[in-house]
């Protein structure tokens, strides 16, 4: 997927003056077309780069960067999330209680691997890769990075609308799936896999 530059930013001023206007927006669009929810404590977020523009802007505008160096060293950064070709690439945010059972919840979640976390798509379950599995990266414990590998058959099989599609998590002590894919979300998660054909 196409990475994002200097020349896709708001200058600093316009983006801060409709922040709240840009922050609905993206509201929406992640609740019609990334945001999916599997249980009541996990969320996958698919990210483009319409979500990065949104992740960018907030980063310029709490740090105060203006400096072009500065900006495009966080530009290198964010454009690494978009993903691959022939893959989709999601934040899985856990939701955990502020008070002391925090560790009780988080407890199920320490043997998380790609396998507890899959797509299915009619008969045919697609595994995640979970890219935050070294030891440093469980310690940040409720957000991590996966990716799914799409073959073609499987974006046929996501493509069919007529199959029932959705992402599952099943580790000790949580197993869900969310409710079917619309076909709003599937198309968006589609345009993602043809846009980085086309641009990687």
């Amino acid at each position: 997927m196409r990475s994002l530059t200097m020349d896709d930013l708001l200058p600093l001023e316009e983006y801060a003056s409709r922040r709240r206007e840009f922050h609905n927006t993206l509201q929406r669009y992640l609740d019609r077309y990334r945001r999916v929810r599997v249980g009541p404590r996990a969320t996958l977020v698919f990210e483009n780069r319409q979500t990065l523009w949104y992740r960018i802007h907030e980063v310029i505008r709490i740090a105060r960067l203006a400096e072009p160096r500065l900006v495009q060293r966080e530009l290198d950064l964010y454009n690494r999330l978009l993903p691959d070709k022939g893959r989709l690439q999601a934040a899985l945010l856990l939701k955990v209680s502020d008070d002391g059972v925090w560790a009780d919840e988080m407890s199920c979640w320490q043997s998380l691997n790609g396998d507890h976390v899959g797509l299915r798509l009619g008969t045919t379950r697609i595994p995640a890769h979970l890219i935050t599995s070294r030891p440093e990266d469980r310690c940040i414990g409720a957000a991590h990075w996966v990716q799914f590998a799409i073959d073609s058959s499987g974006r046929r099989a996501l493509a069919d609308f007529r199959k029932t599609a959705h992402f599952e998590i099943a580790v000790p002590g949580y197993e869900h799936s969310s409710p079917p894919l619309s076909d709003d979300l599937r198309q968006s998660l589609l345009d993602d896999l043809l846009l980085s054909d086309r641009d990687v």
